[in-house]
């Protein structure tokens, strides 16, 4: 699906959703052009190369999958691969590749996924916002702005979700309780994956002298990289917190095992002489003292009884029990 915004002082704002319109617009440099390519057809890609004459290596790593984050300087234009998350419906953290093309009077978008923050600032462009007034770079930021704000209500939901699995260690550790802890584990270290190497990119936006990122928009991107960094720090303490709850989890484990092991342990200490003195009664020699006893069996039954409340007494007192 192709749309394409246009801004010029003389016509202002201008939308298509068709491309023959781009060769006219790119021709004047006094147009800003914004072209979003989402789910685009092969024909649609060809663009890239066809209109925009970007690098192979550049639009090989738009077209196909890139797992972590990275910024190339090609002079009179940029390529970033950048990760936002997704609104799941099972609340899963999970994210969506984007890559932009930042030129002097362009921005170009490519995603397979539909993107919150690049709707939402195609939304601002047509209400004639002032996201395209200002230059690509500064649209860049107002997309870039949006992706990150989106990473804040996951950092809510991890926030939740390690106070839930603390209560229920505590309370109740179990094996469900052991798979949500690495769950959440997997999901924290994927949020830090992606959010580390987003925040170098734009610290390099907001701090390195790129042609096509003005000194103006730079103190912008310093603004996101600073959201960035809190991102990336809360992060790396769920981590911390993540796995100091796993580590109490098994220390859960471990004693209720011990406890376990000790009750077992008392309980065949009990057992042990009960079992002699029946072992040496169940004999079945001829010739056996108390024998032939009247009250011998009771009397047996008595020495047990003594001996096992004996015992626990015993255990009780060693405070073993």
């Amino acid at each position: 699906m192709i749309t394409v915004f246009a801004y010029s002082k003389e016509a202002e704002y201008r939308y298509f959703d068709r491309a023959d319109t781009l060769p006219e617009l790119l021709a004047d440099k006094q147009n800003l052009v914004w072209l979003d390519l989402e789910k685009a057809t092969p024909e649609e890609a060809s663009l890239l190369s066809t209109c925009f004459n970007f690098h192979p290596l550049a639009i090989e790593d738009c077209i196909t999958e890139t797992l972590l984050p990275k910024i190339d300087n090609f002079g009179d234009y940029l390529f970033l691969v950048l990760h936002g998350s997704l609104a799941t419906a099972d609340q899963e953290f999970a994210t969506a590749e984007i890559n932009f093309f930042l030129g002097r009077n362009y921005l170009v978008t490519y995603h397979d996924e539909p993107s919150r923050s690049v709707n939402r600032t195609k939304e601002r462009c047509l209400k004639k916002g002032p996201p395209m007034t200002l230059g690509a770079d500064f649209l860049l930021h107002d997309i870039l702005d949006g992706m990150v704000d989106h990473y804040f209500p996951v950092l809510d939901r991890f926030d939740q979700a390690v106070d839930r699995v603390e209560e229920k260690v505590f309370s109740n550790p179990s094996k469900e309780i052991l798979n949500e802890i690495i769950s959440l584990k997997k999901e924290v270290m994927a949020l830090r994956r992606v959010t580390g190497p987003q925040r170098e990119i734009l610290n390099r936006l907001s701090r390195d002298k790129f042609r096509v990122v003005s000194s103006k928009a730079a103190v912008y991107y310093r603004d996101v990289y600073d959201h960035l960094v809190r991102i990336t720090d809360l992060a790396e303490s769920y981590r911390d917190i993540i796995s100091g709850v796993l580590e109490a989890y098994l220390s859960q484990i471990s004693n209720r095992l011990n406890e376990i092991m000790k009750v077992l342990t008392i309980f065949t200490a009990t057992m042990m002489p009960l079992t002699l003195i029946t072992g040496i009664y169940g004999m079945n020699f001829e010739h056996m003292p108390e024998l032939q006893s009247r009250y011998g069996y009771f009397a047996v039954l008595g020495t047990m009884l003594a001996l096992g409340v004996g015992m626990f007494w015993y255990f009780r007192r060693k405070k073993w029990l």
